[in-house]
């Protein structure tokens, strides 16, 4: 006699959905404004960048407005020139003052406003990164940056939720900046703050190939999961004979 079987095709369209769903996931995780490196140490310097991906089909990014934080202000805040746009430096009043290198400042960065030459921004498919310098680093657990992205047709994105600890990420989250203690001091450990930075910007790019390596590794698995399914369904089609 001959027995035919029904080919695995609910296993196949599963699969495909888990990696639809993988691939959206990665894909949506990398399109929010944030800051790199994601972490540094309290009391120290350096240099970050707040990296802003151009969301828009049609339109270009034409300003980005990025707030430091008013309960942790920052004695030393420098930028880097951007060609193609202009930076305004805003300040504030800090009581108690600050100290920096045994002086009081009793003024602190609290706004720097970077705005596209006319024609310019950031185009559909496009980011931008911002380059910032900063120290000391207050002793506090966390930065958070509110920032606003102006449109060239006048939408703006607010990126200004505050993570919870234990909860979702938020829908328009805003760059964090995690700050660690810094280590105990001993004779010869120290080294120098700006290629500590350089060190930490490499490994978060290190780190979003690494994603992108496995997310691409796991497709590659389930395509093969699902190749295999359909040739052994293939192979039990094959008329068996019988004495």
């Amino acid at each position: 006699m001959i027995r035919l079987r029904r080919p695995a095709t609910a296993a196949a369209l599963t699969l495909a959905a888990v990696a639809t769903a993988v691939l959206g996931l990665a894909g949506s995780a990398s399109a929010h404004v944030t800051v790199n490196p994601k972490e540094a140490t309290q009391g120290g310097y350096g240099r970050f960048a707040f990296r802003v991906p151009n969301e828009s089909d049609t339109a270009s990014t034409v300003k980005v407005e990025v707030n430091l934080p008013a309960n942790a202000p920052v004695g030393s805040v420098s930028t880097m020139p951007v060609p193609g746009w202009t930076v305004a430096v805003e300040k504030r009043k800090v009581d108690p003052p600050i100290e920096v290198h045994g002086s009081q400042l009793t003024e602190a960065v609290s706004k720097l406003t970077f705005t596209a030459a006319q024609g310019g921004g950031v185009k559909p498919g496009e980011f931008q990164e911002f380059p910032v310098s900063m120290g000391p680093l207050p002793q506090v657990d966390t930065m958070v940056f509110k920032v606003l992205q102006t449109y060239s047709d006048g939408n703006v994105s607010r990126w200004i939720e505050e993570p919870t600890p234990g909860a979702e990420e938020p829908e328009n989250p805003a760059p964090v900046l995690t700050l660690a203690a810094a280590a105990s001091a001993s004779p010869g450990a120290s080294a120098p703050a700006a290629a500590a930075a350089a060190d930490d910007d490499d490994d978060d790019d290190d780190s979003g190939a690494g994603t992108a390596l496995g997310v691409a590794g796991l497709v590659a698995g389930l395509a093969g999961l699902v190749l295999g399914g359909l040739a052994f369904a293939r192979t039990r089609r094959e008329p068996t004979a019988t004495s």
